[in-house]
């Protein structure tokens, strides 16, 4: 396990299979929320106006349909680890325990391609971008 100068972890797909999924889904969270955050930082408005924005974008609910819109277009390997996400799932006090889980594999698809190509990570966030556009 290898450390970038920032701190950032650089592990193989084969030393992530020995991580919990919920540690990915813990990990794909933030980093969920960062992206979001950016994405909504332009044009510039008042914070709650960010917050609004942003947390309609990071509720289960939302993560669930995007993980239906994003299952045409993952590779085998990445439905197996949000299949691993969704089967792990602890029990939510909110949420719809299907919609939970959804959002729970969609969280740690985005931890594991965080860890190991940021590149794949970044085409399917586009692909979701691309799609809500429509």
């Amino acid at each position: 396990m290898a450390r970038s100068r920032l701190g950032y972890l650089k592990l193989t797909p084969q030393e992530l299979q020995k991580f919990n999924p919920v540690s990915l889904a813990f990990l794909g969270d933030a980093v969920y929320e960062l992206v979001m955050r950016q994405r909504h930082l332009f044009p510039p408005k008042r914070v709650n106006d960010y917050h609004k924005q942003v947390v309609e974008q990071v509720r289960a609910e939302q993560q669930a349909i995007y993980l239906d819109q994003l299952a045409p277009h993952l590779t085998t390997a990445e439905q197996d680890i949000a299949r691993r996400g969704r089967n792990a799932t602890p029990k939510s006090r909110r949420a719809d325990p299907a919609i939970y889980q959804k959002a729970t594999a969609l969280e740690t698809l985005i931890g594991y391609l965080y860890l190991t190509n940021r590149d794949r990570l970044e085409a399917l966030l586009d692909q979701l971008d691309s799609q809500t556009e429509q």
